[in-house]
């Protein structure tokens, strides 16, 4: 299965990565590399991780408070945000269509 990005969400990974990078030379890239392989097993076990509404689970990232919020779409996993766990936990609910709540 492949994966896709809501341009939402990739701006939320650009500004975690950049965040981390500023904290901490290399740090951003550390981020960078644990979401990666929060999708490898989103996209491995697309069913395995925590209903968050209708059509939407999150994945936890390793090492970083933060969460994949995605769904499983026809043909791909549609990547809906990158979400820190520590502030708004509903503002991605407005990136999904109201079908999927």
């Amino acid at each position: 299965m492949t994966y896709k990005f809501l341009p939402e969400a990739e701006i939320d990974l650009l500004t975690a990565v950049g965040y981390y990078e500023d904290c901490e030379p290399f740090l951003g890239i550390d981020m960078a590399i644990e979401v990666d392989r929060a999708i490898a097993r989103i996209v491995k076990f697309p069913a395995a991780w925590t209903p968050l509404s209708k059509d939407c689970r999150r994945c936890l990232v390793g090492r970083f408070p933060y969460g994949i919020i995605y769904s499983i779409e026809f043909d791909c996993i549609l990547i809906i945000s990158i979400m820190n766990l520590h502030r708004h936990p509903d503002y991605w609910k407005k990136r999904i269509r109201p079908e999927q709540n």
